[in-house]
């Protein structure tokens, strides 16, 4: 029993030193590989009617998220995440389809987006003549 209690302490002072102490809470060293192989990727996509995103309500939301693979609650998050790497994430650089006509009636739309795109913060707001306008983005990343 004694020498029982001896390895049991023996073994414990090792672990103590060797892993430091136990506090409960992990702490990172700086600089330390982040823990997953790809940059994140976490977007949630708002709109609703209205001229901006300061006066519209917004009327739908969806996540998505295309590293490792597209994911979320975006209606088509493989196509939407194959836009967006075709443009490196540009939102700007979305344009409206060829052959697509749409009225002129004027009911503007506005398109949130916050998060992060491949490990860079993004914050983008673009309004819309109309839903017509909106939905005929290449690609269809606003079409949900």
């Amino acid at each position: 029993m004694r020498n029982t209690a001896r390895w049991a302490a023996a073994l414990g002072l090792t672990a103590a030193a060797v892993c430091g102490p136990l506090t409960g809470a992990a702490v990172a060293a700086p600089g330390a590989a982040p823990s997953s192989l790809y940059a994140p990727s976490a977007l949630v996509l708002t709109t609703g009617h209205g001229s901006d995103a300061a006066t519209a309500t917004p009327e739908r939301a969806v996540t998505l998220s295309c590293a490792p693979t597209p994911s979320g609650t975006h209606p088509d998050a493989a196509r939407a995440c194959a836009e967006l790497r075709g443009s490196g994430g540009d939102f700007s650089a979305l344009k409206p389809a060829e052959g697509v006509w749409c009225n002129k009636l004027y009911d503007p739309v506005v398109v949130t987006v916050q998060g992060v795109w491949q490990g860079q913060r993004v914050s983008y707001e673009r309004s819309f003549g109309n839903a017509c306008v909106k939905d005929s983005i290449v690609g269809g990343v606003f079409a949900f």
